[in-house]
């Protein structure tokens, strides 16, 4: 078998389990959204004639509103998600052990092994998407491909109810003509340095000069210059296996905009307590701490420290407090 790693991703995870709840919904422009009087008035999902009015995820709910006045709004259940996400997971575990999710809704699959008992990539990707609108009663669109960054690219390809193949012999055609930020892992920033040097597609970027890359982004532009190749090697990890996480952080939205340093500094304290408790029991260290901020209107600020020595220690708690506050008053932490 030539193309065995799989993506599988939930179309519109939240706002179709919502509509077998409540069927009223299926045929109108549908958001699941945060309560506006606990400030989290956001759109979390949206169904697929939502998004054809321009609704986006994360946008504020007056904003949604105001492009599409007759938006139908749900308040989010995620007990029911993650339930419907586990039961997803078991139809995936039928046809190989190794399933890594990648979030509530996505799962990556490696079905090397598993072509003797079901066919091929593809044909074990109809199965899957057959097998989860039969007994689940939602979508899936799945991408189908040699590698996990392009397996990713092709579940996005094709929306609903789709598998795309992304190939060894196809990928140029279809993966090169694409933007630059449809490629996993490359961000805003990363995005605006590549635009700086032309390059706006995905085949620009496999065309640039690798060590160019290096220079503009360290390592992590060596990186992007091979998945744009097709040269992703990472593994498909077991269901079974237990990945220790790569970073830990606690958010909150505040009832109330924070203003003053009392209540400022109380909120960072609070925050920065709760991660040192996830630290301990994690048994790591924090070598660097991350402060975001997200203002009322909706504008996203963050900056980034480097810790010494690292710590997870309650005595040296004030580390963390005092680096977060420090950034806070960084003179350009105000855009």
């Amino acid at each position: 078998m030539e193309n065995g790693i799989l993506h599988v991703d939930m179309n519109n995870f939240y706002a179709s389990v919502e509509t077998l709840f409540a069927p009223q919904y299926k045929d109108v422009p549908m958001a699941v959204a945060g309560d506006k009087e606990s400030r989290h008035g956001i759109i979390l999902a949206k169904n697929m004639l939502a998004k054809s009015m321009g609704v986006q995820t994360a946008e504020p709910i007056w904003q949604a509103m105001r492009k599409c006045p007759g938006l139908q709004l749900v308040k989010p259940h995620r007990e029911r998600y993650a339930e419907y996400s586990r039961m997803a997971q078991e139809i995936y575990c039928r046809f190989t052990d190794l399933v890594e999710p990648f979030s509530l809704d996505e799962c990556w699959l490696d079905v090397y092994g598993s072509e003797r008992l079901f066919g091929d990539g593809e044909q074990i990707a109809q199965q899957i998407r057959r097998t989860v609108k039969k007994e689940l009663g939602l979508t899936v669109s799945i991408g189908v491909s040699y590698n996990k960054v392009f397996a990713k690219l092709g579940s996005d390809y094709k929306k609903p109810d789709a598998v795309t193949l992304i190939s060894p012999d196809n990928f140029c055609a279809l993966v090169w003509p694409l933007p630059v930020t449809d490629l996993l892992y490359v961000g805003r920033a990363a995005a605006d340095t590549l635009k700086r040097f032309g390059v706006r597609t995905i085949g620009d970027l496999a065309r640039f000069d690798r060590e160019a890359l290096f220079s503009l982004l360290g390592r992590h532009g060596r990186q992007l210059h091979a998945y744009a190749n097709g040269l992703d090697r990472s593994p498909v990890s077991s269901a079974c296996q237990e990945n220790a996480p790569k970073s830990i952080g606690n958010g909150l939205t505040f009832p109330r905009s924070l203003s003053g340093r009392e209540e400022i500094c109380s909120g960072i304290a609070m925050l920065s307590d709760r991660v040192a408790v996830r630290l301990r029991r994690a048994g790591m260290k924090a070598a660097g701490v991350s402060l975001a901020i997200r203002d009322p209107d909706f504008r996203d600020i963050s900056r980034q420290r480097r810790l010494e020595p690292p710590t997870c220690l309650a005595r040296e708690l004030s580390q963390i407090y005092e680096v977060g506050l420090d950034i806070l008053r960084t003179p350009d932490s105000i855009e």
